[in-house]
């Protein structure tokens, strides 16, 4: 079965995800999100498999979210969604699904629950 790593080359913590999961599986599929953003749909599918709500997909500390005042607003789930489909820069990484399992590989060594 193929692994999905949505993958930010730039981010330390998502290419030590992505040498890690390397150990664990050759069938993987890199997604640089911020090239081929997640749209809304596909992050419902994400979220339901991580099985967290949108709003703990945010990058708070990102300097986006201060630009777009998102600290004093209080969206729904859907909202969220759409602020991450439409700003994937806010989208916590880096992501690895495998199967109907996913997780923040936040620290990196979260993904070594996918295979166990």
């Amino acid at each position: 079965m193929t692994v999905t790593i949505y993958h930010n080359p730039r981010c330390s913590k998502s290419r030590q995800t992505l040498e890690l999961l390397k150990e664990h599986t050759q069938d993987i599929a890199i997604v640089e999100y911020l090239k081929t953003p997640p749209n809304s749909t596909m992050l419902k599918e994400i979220l339901a498999k991580l099985a967290i709500p949108a709003q703990d997909l945010v990058r708070r500390k990102e300097q986006l979210f201060k630009e777009l005042g998102l600290a004093n607003q209080t969206l729904n789930e859907q909202q969220w969604i759409e602020v991450l489909a439409k700003h994937p820069k806010l989208i916590e990484r880096p992501i690895v699904v495998n199967g109907e399992k996913a997780v923040i590989g936040r620290p990196p060594e979260n993904i070594h629950t996918l295979f166990s």
